[in-house]
């Protein structure tokens, strides 16, 4: 069934979303309660997203009969990560529409693209090389100093495929773990702040960007969400017009959330691009108006986008492994927190199970103290 780049869907419609990981399951819930079924399609069978979605399809990304017979299915197609095979919107091309398409997918998918569609976009970023040989890298040092980030151009995330060079011995055993070349060599940049700020785009050009927040990590996986972010104005504002400029510069229709480094001086470097839904708008659930998954959903389904605004300030904990699973029943218990679990079986280390948001009253957060913000988070 072959529909247009213009389609909207109706009412009662299906959302297909490839990917059956925590943000697809979300983003069914949100589908759901926008009275839109949903269909997941993902390799692995009863992943979160299946258990919430109205239909499913077990099979691997590169099954094109399968990739078909799930397009004839649904509606419009859209992602709930950035690592979905390009070859898999390519097998859908004609049978549905991506919404956001290849192009988004494919810039985020590469990190050395990225760095130079961000440049392009008019968002300023550390300096960085391309780095295909060991000579390429020592070249690439000599300008960038030391110390670096050594990082593979694809499929990193978790501070997975990176190393830090801090001495010049770091840099030949760094080239030769990582894997697939080419390389990027990024500065290490000394920043005041990690932040990051989610807009939406719709199919009618309007944007909406959410307030930008901190973002803490532990072990290189999120842990911590200070929304909104204790910055200056300018330095807000600054991070809220990157994200739109991505948004645009792209011609996403979704959500894309830009991570970013506050530097002591107040200026900000772009980091990466997610073209969805991510980690650090987990907040919007419960604190705004409209939260990143019904924005997504209202997105991708050609409905005018929801109010980004928020009735309150957050700080969003992620609950992960062993120590997130003995965490939930006293957050599950605990009035002002609002708790969300992923329904996976299993509390491996580093796997993350769900997530908690501690609401605040309007405007409160910049007065406390961490301590004070956190309470029993």
């Amino acid at each position: 069934m072959t529909r247009s780049d213009g389609v909207r869907v109706p009412l009662g419609g299906t959302i297909g979303i490839l990917g059956g990981g925590q943000l697809g399951r979300m983003s069914a819930m949100a589908a759901a309660r926008l009275g839109f079924r949903t269909h997941v399609f993902a390799p692995e069978a009863d992943s979160p997203g299946m258990q919430v979605a109205t239909s499913h399809t077990v099979a691997a990304y590169d099954d094109v009969a399968a990739l078909h017979r799930f397009a004839d299915a649904v509606d419009i197609v859209t992602f709930e990560f950035e690592n979905v095979p390009a070859a898999t919107l390519e097998a859908l091309e004609g049978r549905a529409t991506c919404r956001p398409g290849i192009r988004a997918l494919s810039i985020c998918q590469d990190r050395l693209a990225e760095k130079r569609f961000l440049e392009e976009a008019g968002v300023r970023v550390a300096p960085w090389r391309e780095v295909r040989t060991e000579s390429d890298l020592h070249a690439a040092l000599a300008e960038i100093g030391l110390p670096a980030v050594l990082k593979t151009t694809r499929m990193g995330y978790d501070g997975r495929g990176q190393a830090v060079i801090r001495e010049p011995g770091d840099a030949a055993p760094a080239f030769a773990r990582l894997a697939p070349k080419p390389l990027i060599l990024e500065a290490f940049v000394p920043f005041a702040a990690e932040i990051s700020a989610i807009a939406a785009r719709g199919v009618t050009g309007e944007v909406a960007v959410y307030d930008a927040i901190e973002n803490r990590h532990r072990h290189h996986i999120l842990d911590l969400s200070f929304a909104p972010a204790r910055l200056s104005a300018e330095a807000s504002a600054l991070a809220r017009d990157n994200a739109a400029r991505v948004a645009e510069a792209l011609d996403l229709v979704g959500v894309v959330a830009l991570e970013m480094f506050l530097l002591p001086d107040g200026s900000v470097l772009g980091n990466e691009i997610a073209p969805r839904p991510h980690n650090s708008g987990h907040w919007t659930m419960d604190a705004c108006l409209c939260g990143q998954f019904e924005q997504h959903v209202r997105a991708v389904a050609g409905l005018p986008l929801g109010n980004p605004a928020r009735h309150a300030d957050a700080v969003m904990r992620n609950l992960v492994g062993p120590e997130g699973l003995e965490a939930w029943p006293g957050l599950v218990a605990q009035r002002g927190v609002v708790a969300h679990w992923y329904g996976k079986e299993e509390a491996r280390t580093g796997r993350k199970l769900g997530h908690a948001n501690r609401l605040l009253p309007l405007g409160s957060l910049r007065e406390l103290s961490d301590t004070e913000a956190l309470g029993g988070l």
